[in-house]
C-alpha cells in the first residue's frame, strides 16, 4: 500500500488516493479464489477442486477481482489513515480508480476531526437563578407525599365523578364493526387524567355501577392513520368506583412516612431537601449556560459527518427510551405518523449544539492539560456504586475505566469554566400579550395500568 496523495478539502474533509501493490492484490485474489471456488462449477472437476487458472480461463482474468478488492481495500484504507495520522470521523466515500494485474488504486474522501480555535472560556457571563423555597413549596411537596401514600377506597352510593378511578369494560365500534385494540375488560380509568381521547372520560362521569351505555367519540386528526378523524362508538359498562383516601398532614403522617416524630420536623427536612435540589439544579443550569456560550464562541470547520453521527445517536437513544417503556418502536412511529428520516432531520439542530459542545470541551481539556488520575477514576466508580446501590467491583464489570476517565476529564473542563464564569441575574421573562388562544386537539397518551389490554384511545 502506498499513499499517492492526501488532499485537504472544505469542511474538514480529506481526499486520499491510495495504491495497492501487485503483490498485495495477488494475495487478495488468491484468497478470493479459495473463498469462492466451492460455488463455481467447472466441467470435469468436483466442486472446489477446479484450479484457479482454469476458472480464470473460463470466466475471465478478473473473475475474482471484485471479491479481492473487497478483501484488500479496508486494510489498505486503515493503513493509509494510520500513515497520514488522520483522526477520521465516520465512514469514507470510496471510489475505485483502476484495477488489474498490477494492483488497484482508489480514492477515499473522509471527514476528519476539525481544528478548533477556542474563544473566551474564562470569565464568561451566565445567568444563575436565586434559590428560594417558600412555605407553599413545602406544602406542595407534602401534598405529593400524602398523595403517594393514599389508598383507594370503593364507593357504591353515587355516580362516577371527576378524580374517581372507574373500573370499566369497553368495546369500540367503527361503522358497527369492532376495531383492533378497541376492547378491554376491567380497565382502571382515572376520570380527568386525559388518558383517553377527548370526550370519553367526560361521558363516563355520571354513570353508576352496573350501568351500560354507548359513548360517541371522534378521534383527533393527529391520531394514527387507521382511526384519525373517525367517528366511533364505545359500549361501556362501569364495574366499580374507587376514590383516593388521602391521609391528613399531621404528626401521625410524619411518623408513618419518615423518621421524624412531628410534622414540623418533617417540614424542616422537606425545606432543606428542596433547597438542596434547587441549588443543584441552579448550579447545573449555570454550568450549561456558561458552556453554551463557550461552545458558541469556538471556531471550527465542522464536517457534516459529525452532525449526522450525533443526530443518529440522538435517534438511537430515543428508540431505546421508547422501547424501555414497553412500546414497540415501529408501533410508536405508526401511531405518531412520523418516519425516521423526519426524526433524523429534527435531530440535526440539537446535534449541532452537542457537537460544538463536545469540541469546546475537548479543546479546553487540551489547552489546560486536564487529566484524570487513577484516584479520580476510582472515586467516580465509588460514587456510581453508591448511586446504583451496587458493589464497586460489580460496577467495574459493566463500565469501562476509559469511559469513566473521559467523563471525569469532561467534568473537570466544565467545572473549570463554571468556576471562572461570572454569575448574572437572569433576565425577567417579557409579559405575554393577551391574545385569543387557538384551540388545539388534545394529544392523548397511554396510561400505565396493570393487567389490562391496551386502551384503544391511548396514543
Amino acid at each position: 500500500m502506498s499513499v499517492k496523495s492526501c488532499e485537504e478539502l472544505e469542511k474538514s474533509m480529506v481526499s486520499l488516493t491510495v495504491e495497492v501493490s501487485a503483490a498485495d492484490f495477488e494475495a487478495a485474489v488468491e484468497k478470493a479464489y479459495r473463498k469462492q471456488r466451492g460455488s463455481i462449477r467447472v466441467p470435469g472437476f468436483r466442486p472446489g477442486k477446479a484450479p484457479r487458472k482454469m476458472i480464470e480461463s473460463m470466466y475471465g482474468a478478473g473473475v475474482f477481482y471484485e471479491e479481492a478488492v473487497n478483501e484488500a481495500l479496508p486494510k489498505a484504507y486503515e493503513d493509509a489513515v494510520k500513515e497520514q495520522e488522520l483522526d477520521v470521523v465516520g465512514y469514507p466515500q470510496v471510489e475505485l480508480l483502476e484495477v488489474g494485474k498490477e494492483g488497484f488504486s482508489f480514492k477515499a474522501d473522509v471527514a476528519v476531526y476539525p481544528e478548533v480555535t477556542l474563544g473566551q472560556y474564562k470569565g464568561v457571563e451566565a445567568p444563575k437563578a436565586e434559590v428560594n423555597v417558600t412555605g407553599e413549596d413545602v406544602d406542595n411537596r407534602l401534598k405529593q407525599m400524602a398523595d403517594r401514600n393514599s389508598r383507594m377506597v370503593s364507593v357504591e352510593d353515587r355516580a362516577v365523578q371527576q378524580g374517581d378511578v372507574a373500573n370499566i369494560d369497553f368495546e369500540g365500534f367503527l361503522e358497527g364493526v369492532p376495531f383492533d385494540g378497541g376492547k378491554s375488560d376491567n380497565f382502571d380509568l382515572e376520570i380527568g387524567s386525559g388518558s383517553f381521547v377527548p370526550g370519553f372520560e367526560d361521558q363516563v362521569a355520571g354513570m353508576n355501577i352496573g350501568e351500560e351505555k354507548d359513548i360517541n367519540i371522534t378521534f383527533p386528526e393527529d391520531y394514527h392513520a387507521d382511526l384519525a378523524g373517525k367517528a366511533v362508538v364505545f359500549h361501556v359498562k362501569v364495574n366499580s368506583i374507587k376514590v383516593k383516601d388521602v391521609p391528613e398532614l399531621d404528626d401521625e403522617f410524619a411518623k408513618d412516612v419518615s423518621e421524624f416524630d412531628t410534622l414540623d420536623e418533617l417540614k424542616k427536612d422537606v425545606r432543606e431537601k428542596l433547597t438542596a435540589e434547587r441549588e443543584d439544579a441552579a448550579k447545573h443550569a449555570f454550568e450549561e449556560a456558561a458552556m453554551a456560550k463557550v461552545a458558541d464562541s469556538i471556531q471550527a470547520d465542522i464536517p457534516d459527518a459529525m452532525i449526522e453521527n450525533q443526530a443518529r445517536r440522538f435517534v438511537d437513544s430515543f428508540r431505546m427510551q421508547i422501547q424501555s417503556q414497553g412500546i414497540p418502536y415501529e408501533e410508536y412511529m405508526k401511531m405518531t405518523n412520523v418516519d425516521e428520516e423526519k426524526l433524523l432531520e429534527d435531530a440535526k439542530a440539537p446535534a449541532v449544539g452537542q457537537v460544538r459542545m463536545d469540541l469546546a470541551i475537548a479543546a479546553i481539556v487540551k489547552a489546560e492539560n486536564l487529566e484524570a488520575s487513577d484516584e479520580d477514576v476510582e472515586a467516580e466508580f465509588e460514587k456510581m456504586a453508591g448511586q446504583y446501590g451496587m458493589d464497586v467491583e460489580n460496577v467495574k464489570k459493566y463500565l469501562d475505566a476509559a469511559v469513566i476517565k473521559e467523563q471525569v476529564v469532561r467534568a473537570k473542563a466544565i467545572e473549570l469554566v463554571a468556576a471562572n464564569a461570572v454569575a448574572v441575574k437572569p433576565e425577567a421573562a417579557p409579559a405575554a400579550e393577551e391574545a385569543p388562544k387557538e384551540e388545539k386537539p388534545k394529544r392523548t397518551r397511554k396510561k400505565k395500568v396493570e393487567k389490562t389490554e391496551e386502551a384503544p384511545a391511548a396514543e
